[in-house]
């Protein structure tokens, strides 16, 4: 049994809507018409989208599978290496470091001059700080 068949034969109200393309209720939500859109690759990958807004996770665990039941293999040769992130411009960890230091010298310059620091400034501060070793780590990768 093919991964579309698998999936299929646990929807209601099938329909195809063109080759390796199908519409049917979403069983992850109340639905009155078919919203779930399903569609077959070359590969034999699924995509599913539901226009509801369910996610697929939703939508495949409502009918007893798993995001890896889509693929032919499970999911395991198209899961990203976990070495290779993307890298963030480094005009956005730039940006990101001015905010949050800024953040920090406001609240130095409270600290400062006496001001009462309350408790959400002291938590926003530990995201700054958090958030700029963070960026120092991206930095050094």
């Amino acid at each position: 049994m093919s991964v579309a068949e698998r999936l299929l034969a646990r929807l209601e109200r099938v329909r195809q809507t063109g080759p390796d393309r199908w519409i049917a209720k979403c069983p992850a939500h109340e639905d009155r018409s078919p919203s779930l859109s399903i569609r077959e690759l070359a590969d034999g990958r699924l995509l599913v989208h539901d226009f509801g807004g369910c996610a697929a996770a939703d939508v495949v665990g409502a009918v007893g599978l798993t995001l890896g039941d889509l693929f032919p293999d499970g999911g395991r040769e198209h899961r990203p290496a976990q070495k290779h992130r993307p890298r963030v411009p480094a005009a956005d960890l730039l940006l990101l470091a001015s905010r949050e230091a800024m953040v920090a010298a406001i609240c130095a310059a409270d600290f400062l001059e006496r001001r009462t620091i309350d408790e959400s400034d002291w938590q926003r501060l530990a995201q700054a700080a958090a958030r700029l070793g963070a960026l120092a780590d991206e930095v050094r990768q």
